[in-house]
């Protein structure tokens, strides 16, 4: 990914309308760090800390994987607002 994509996706919402990609209101959101969904929100509304302390598999074009990949990222230990990313799979 060049420069110009990773600055197009700060503060865009993993998952979101690409017309309107920012954060809502009312929602509670984590920050993706490192990997392919680097700076991307992620909508945690609604997941309690035990559902999100088991981490996440995203579906992502931008991996090692292509097409079909996800992004496995982990709660970041005594930090619920960022998942880092640990690993890609197809």
């Amino acid at each position: 990914m060049d420069r110009d994509e990773e600055q197009l996706l700060r503060g865009r919402v993993y998952g979101a309308d690409h017309d309107d990609p920012g954060p809502r209101p009312g929602r509670r959101y984590a920050e993706l760090v490192g990997g392919p969904l680097d700076g991307l929100l992620l909508d945690i509304t609604g997941l309690t800390r035990q559902e999100a302390g088991t981490g996440v598999a995203l579906s992502t074009e931008l991996g090692q994987f292509g097409a079909g990949g996800k992004a496995v990222c982990d709660l970041r230990p005594g930090d619920p607002g960022r998942f880092d990313w640990t690993s890609d799979t197809p």
